[in-house]
């Protein structure tokens, strides 16, 4: 049998039907709660994505800023290398733009863990490109579902919004 990993989603994967949709993780990913980073960073969006044909989320060091999401419990031989039975991996589902780190945590009961989360490679990030009001709506969703804080997501949708402004009136209507 294999462990769990606790990994720590904060882009379209905070939706839990996303994530445990039949072409990802096929209902294999728990949640367990909301969570912010504890060291600084901000939600950006810049690597692009073929799958969402857009630009992609991504968390980089930003003073004074927080990340929220979702945290999961994934078993171990979801999330790295692949699948002998055709299923996926969190690693395949992020592509090959993406690397696996770990980062620290503030569960909303206080609790202080180290996670699992994905974040785009250096060379893979692109200055200039535009997410989508289907995307961010897949993180506004999830973020809403699992009862982050209306602050939070209004930040979302302002990030977004600045990133791609013909987006604007949809995003704000999340």
């Amino acid at each position: 049998m294999s462990g769990m990993a606790l990994v720590f989603q904060y882009g379209s994967n905070c939706f839990v039907d996303r994530i445990n949709g039949p072409s990802r993780l096929d209902g294999v990913a728990r949640v367990v709660g909301t969570a912010h980073t504890i060291e600084d960073y901000s939600l950006v969006f810049d690597v692009w994505s073929d799958g969402n044909r857009c630009a992609t989320s991504d968390i980089m060091r930003a003073a004074g800023k927080k990340v929220w999401g979702v945290v999961y419990d994934i078993p171990d031989d979801f999330v790295r290398g692949r699948r002998n039975d055709g299923r996926k991996t969190l690693e395949q589902i992020e592509g090959r733009r993406y690397c696996e780190t770990t980062v620290r945590v503030r569960l909303a009961n206080g609790e202080k863990r180290d996670a699992t989360t994905f974040v785009v490679r250096t060379e893979s990030r692109e200055d200039g490109l535009r997410t989508s009001a289907e995307y961010v709506s897949y993180i506004v969703r999830g973020l809403r579902e699992q009862g982050v804080c209306d602050d939070y997501i209004r930040e979302v949708k302002r990030i977004a919004t600045e990133n791609n402004p013909t987006i604007g009136q949809a995003v704000e209507a999340l």
